[in-house]
């Protein structure tokens, strides 16, 4: 019997028959160009495909003039978008994937602008947005309907470029739910009101395009059970109106997530970071399916194949998405299928490369497989073309992602580590409360160089001259970066560095002031961590918000608990030095001072200092030197790894 003989169990949705029940769900990517299908978006899919998911779902593409913003969404108002989807369809077919399109509007919650003016927005009413700060104007009833009409063109276009199915976005706060809300519907004509009338826009859309594209491809709704915010469209009120459609005979599936975009606390349930359970989303869609006769499948935070087949076992759930997953390990199911679970590089929650990039309009990638995004130009590693000796100094990330792609590539690798434990900084970031899973990408990092059999020696200082011992080739430097204490005036006060309050070199007194220039996660995670324990906490950063440096939903979540446990946080803070008794900052805009009094210990996170001594020692060495990641500038995982990457692949 298979390891996972639920999740690999053919299943029928619509019409569409699938070789799986594990799909990748909708999400924006920002592969496309000017609202159309890229090469880089099919080679993005196809990937997928081939790595054995059972069923695509398309990003949201927008429909309409008052949402359109081609330079961010595929745009389905136009046969412009006819040819690509041809193409895109026609190349998961062949893989064996089946091809669905989704469509949307976001109404209020719209954050883009087409050029820097905020643009008009649209809704059921002049209700405002608290995340985007938008004050729609109430949609006329004519402009209703030549939306309804806009869905079912786009829909039709969907038809025609031969894809297999269309799902339509009625959750996350969009248009739709706006629409079904009656906090943001206080409409008094036919779209408003009554329960029937909240619910009209959804149900002729639904019965409209089952109409205009027949029987032979699938139609479905994705929605929110719970939007987890305040004021959100009570989950009974939803599971009604899906109880209408699902008597109403157009629909095959009903697809549910949670969270709205309407504000911080709901959007991060649409992106969950690492702190929130996994699968927690499962439950809501047990209960949907209890109330529908239709399939159901579901997504949030499922990030390993135990827990899919668990829920899949249960009865929560016919189908299970994961989108995050797939983007740290394409091959998650063909890894899953055959055997090599533990083979699978687990997505971590970290938000970073995946959704801060497509939110800050580039292109989707992962800090763990820089790969995703790229897969036109880095997808196969390339056989070297004469195979070298490689000595890899440093086993933090950069180190370990080097030596990997080096041996992928037929070069005979050792990677050398001067600690007794690979992984970098990693390994501090994985202790603070809510961050263990951030350590999963050293957990897969390791199964790689195993995998590779790269040869690992620990314990290992390495100095000019043992470099000169060994006669390597090729040298790739990842000796990291170290942290400092700022300079400041100090006077009989208890300062010390954040890396040596969370490793427990450092003790703390009761009452902490935390001068956070760094602004990322160890500003956050030490306040935490020490509040926590029960020590009075003041967390002051030079950014206008603590965790700036962090996607936003991992921060805001962050932020979400400091305050929760009493931790006092000033923004625009520059650190100035400290007394026994007292921590001296300047407001950064201001000019004036800032004093906290009451202090037992300050904690920095300041500049780190690059590790680089070793590298100006070796600038005679006769073959490839290459410097990666902190030893050339203090960053992130995600430009170690990616740097590790590249290195090795130019070898």
């Amino acid at each position: 019997m298979p390891d996972f003989p639920h999740l690999f169990q053919p299943f029928q949705l619509g019409s569409a028959q699938l070789r799986n029940r594990l799909f990748n769900p909708a999400h924006g990517t920002t592969l496309g160009k000017d609202g159309k299908v890229t090469d880089e978006l099919i080679a993005y899919h196809t990937t997928r495909a081939e790595g054995g998911v059972g069923l695509i779902i398309l990003e949201s593409m927008t429909l309409h003039p008052t949402y359109g913003f081609p330079e961010a969404f595929l745009y389905a108002g136009s046969d412009e978008i006819i040819p690509g989807l041809e193409r895109l369809g026609r190349e998961c077919r062949a893989r064996g994937v089946p091809v669905f399109g989704q469509l949307f509007h976001a109404g209020r919650a719209v954050r883009l602008s087409h050029d820097g003016s905020r643009p008009q927005v649209w809704s059921a009413s002049a209700v405002p947005d608290e995340r985007y700060r938008m004050v729609p104007a109430p949609m006329p009833n004519a402009l209703i309907w030549e939306l309804i009409d806009a869905y079912v063109s786009a829909a039709q276009r969907f038809a025609e470029a031969g894809l297999d199915g269309v799902e339509i976005l009625a959750g996350m706060g969009y248009l739709i739910a706006q629409f079904l809300n009656p906090h943001t519907n206080r409409r008094e004509d036919e779209f408003g009101g009554s329960f029937e009338n909240r619910l009209r826009l959804l149900r002729e859309i639904v019965t409209r395009t089952r109409e205009a594209i027949g029987p032979s491809l699938t139609l479905g709704i994705r929605v929110s059970l719970d939007e987890k915010v305040d004021r959100a469209l009570p989950p009974e009120d939803l599971i009604r109106a899906c109880q209408v459609l699902d008597a109403d005979g157009h629909l095959d599936y009903f697809n549910v997530i949670a969270g709205s975009s309407a504000s911080p606390d709901g959007w991060m349930h649409v992106f969950p970071p690492m702190a929130m359970p996994t699968g927690y989303v499962a439950p809501d869609a047990a209960r949907l399916k209890a109330a529908v006769s239709k399939p159901v499948l579901v997504a949030g935070r499922i990030n390993q194949p135990h827990t899919a087949e668990a829920i899949l076992a249960s009865g929560q759930a016919d189908m299970v998405g994961m989108v995050r997953a797939l983007i740290a390990d394409p091959e998650f199911p063909n890894k899953a299928r055959t055997g090599r679970a533990e083979d699978i590089r687990a997505c971590i929650g970290c938000n970073q490369a995946c959704v801060g990039h497509r939110l800050a309009h580039h292109a989707i990638s992962c800090i763990q497989h820089p790969v995703t995004g790229r897969e036109r130009t880095l997808r196969e590693p390339r056989p070297a073309q004469a195979p070298k000796r490689v000595m890899v100094v440093g086993g933090g990330p950069a180190g370990m992602k080097a030596a990997v792609v080096a041996a992928q590539r037929g070069h005979e690798v050792t990677l050398y580590e001067q600690s007794r434990q690979l992984g970098g900084q990693v390994l501090l970031a994985q202790q603070l409360p809510g961050r263990a899973e951030f350590g999963g990408s050293v957990t897969n990092l390791l199964r790689e160089l195993e995998l590779c059999r790269v040869r690992v020696e620990k314990g290992v200082t390495v100095t000019p001259e043992f470099v000169q011992s060994e006669v390597p080739e090729a040298v790739i430097l990842a000796t990291g970066a170290r942290s400092c204490l700022p300079e400041a005036e100090i006077e009989g006060a208890t300062v010390v560095e954040h890396w040596d309050v969370i490793s427990g070199k450092a003790e703390v007194g009761d009452r902490v002031v935390i001068a956070d220039w760094a602004c990322d996660w160890g500003g956050l995670g030490v306040a935490e961590q020490l509040a926590r324990d029960g020590c009075r906490v003041r967390l002051l950063s030079g950014g206008v918000v603590a965790g700036e440096q962090l996607q936003g939903i991992v921060r805001d979540q962050w932020l979400g608990i400091l305050h929760k446990l009493g931790v006092e946080m000033i923004p625009f803070a520059r650190f100035f030095g400290a007394d026994s008794t007292t921590a001296y900052f300047q407001h950064m805009t201001s000019g004036e001072p800032i004093v906290c009094e009451d202090v037992d210990t300050v904690v920095t996170c300041y500049a780190r200092q690059a590790e680089n001594a070793l590298a100006a020692s070796l600038q005679d060495f006769s073959g490839s030197l290459i410097v990666i990641g902190d030893a050339v500038a203090p960053r992130t995982v995600e430009e170690a790894v990616l740097e590790g990457f590249r290195a090795a692949w130019e070898l």
